[in-house]
């Protein structure tokens, strides 16, 4: 049998450089062993935030059923699919492979209701978002260093982490998109003028494939967990546009193969079409760009990872029908208004009385004003898994919903 090698891609001129990183906010010696990148990672894996997405829900909460995706294993097949990206356009697979392991550190406990409650619970005190927890988290919350609060990564991870959807300003440092009218997140905010991460351009190429592949992800894994569930059929998915087409080609060559590996390879094909869409449209548009370095990656006027148009438009119908048949099935928002109320009544507990935080959190809030104790309360709750949200809920309370 003839077995092929695949030599590691050369680094691109446009990828991001270990050896010319702009370096970490606290100076540390250099590792003999491992590059920046590499160190970043590490720290990541290493840190109690990314333990705690063992327990933090997806789309159904933790105890539904043992191979439903939870935040980890999201971030790992994120990962995954990163790497593989990066390695195709010759960028750096450890910057990358860090950014797609850390994209939803800052995630609170049941998913995306979870984030939209805190988010206004804390309407009256700077607002709640998960990117922007992401960089709370890894530039201030985990302590488990000597000479710094926080994982102290590189610029560039922490540029990534912030931007990895596009500029947060525009070039005179007004709140762009999404933060035009709410302005910036809090935690963000509160750290670039410590640490200027350039908000008002483009993130690397290593940001951008970390962001993408999560869309990939996302789309693929819910598939398969609506499919496990029961929300939908396969047979509701032909229509579908790149999805439908690839279901009937599996259908055709596998006749009678049983359903649970045809989805399986229903949505292994469909990573694999979402994939090499990207690869070819992102060199394409870097032919036409052609970008020296990765700082002309961020002087660029617009993204150069994407989809097609043909692919951008069926994945947009593709999460239009997850939206539908999923996010919005009446046994999911069931589930949904109860973890609601669960983090309402946490948040309401907490913030009436500082005391009543666990000692370590309340250290320092004595005096302090209330705007500091919701925001408190607020890294407190954001960082529960949903296990102990209902533990904790159970404990004060009489009424806990069953979320199933």
């Amino acid at each position: 049998m003839t077995v092929r090698t695949f030599p590691p891609h050369p680094r691109a001129a446009y990828a991001v450089d270990p050896a010319a990183t702009r370096g970490r906010l606290f100076d540390e010696p250099e590792s003999r062993s491992r590059s920046p990148f590499q160190r970043d990672r590490d720290r990541i894996l290493h840190s109690t935030a990314f333990r705690r997405l063992k327990h933090k829900t997806q789309v159904f909460v933790y105890h539904e059923g043992d191979h439903f995706r939870t935040r980890l294993t999201h971030s790992l097949e994120v990962a995954q699919i990163a790497r593989t990206l990066a390695r195709m356009l010759g960028l750096d697979e450890d910057l990358t492979e860090a950014l797609a392991l850390a994209h939803d550190l800052g995630h609170t406990p049941f998913g995306h209701e979870g984030e939209d409650t805190l988010d206004a619970s804390m309407a009256d005190y700077g607002g709640f978002d998960h990117n922007a927890q992401s960089l709370r988290i890894v530039t201030r919350l985990e302590c488990r260093y000597a000479d710094f609060n926080g994982l102290n990564l590189t610029w560039e991870a922490l540029e990534g982490l912030a931007k990895h959807n596009g500029p947060l300003t525009d070039a005179d440092g007004r709140p762009a998109g999404k933060f035009a009218k709410t302005g910036l997140p809090h935690a963000i905010s509160a750290y670039v003028p410590m640490h200027d991460l350039e908000l008002s351009t483009w993130p690397s190429l290593e940001a951008q494939v970390a962001a993408i592949s999560d869309d990939i992800a996302y789309d693929a894994h819910d598939i398969d967990d609506g499919l496990r569930a029961r929300l939908f059929t396969l047979d509701d998915l032909v229509d579908v546009p790149e999805v439908g087409p690839i279901i009937r080609a599996v259908a055709e060559r596998y006749p009678g193969l049983e359903p649970q590996r045809l989805v399986h390879e229903t949505t292994r094909r469909m990573i694999g079409h979402f994939v090499e869409d990207v690869r070819l449209e992102t060199n394409r548009r870097l032919d036409i760009a052609d970008p020296r370095s990765a700082d002309d990656v961020r002087a660029h006027d617009g993204p150069l990872v994407a989809f097609s148009e043909p692919s951008a438009a069926a994945e947009k119908g593709l999460k239009t029908f997850l939206f539908a048949r999923m996010y919005r099935h009446a046994d999911v928002l069931a589930v949904r208004e109860g973890a609601s109320r669960v983090m309402r009544d946490l948040f309401s507990w907490f913030l009436e009385d500082p005391a009543r935080l666990p000692e370590e959190w309340r250290h320092g809030l004595e005096h302090a004003p209330q705007t500091r104790h919701a925001r408190r309360v607020c890294d407190y709750i954001a960082g529960m898994t949903d296990r102990y949200a209902l533990e904790e809920h159970r404990r004060l309370f009489d009424d806990t919903p069953e979320l199933r």
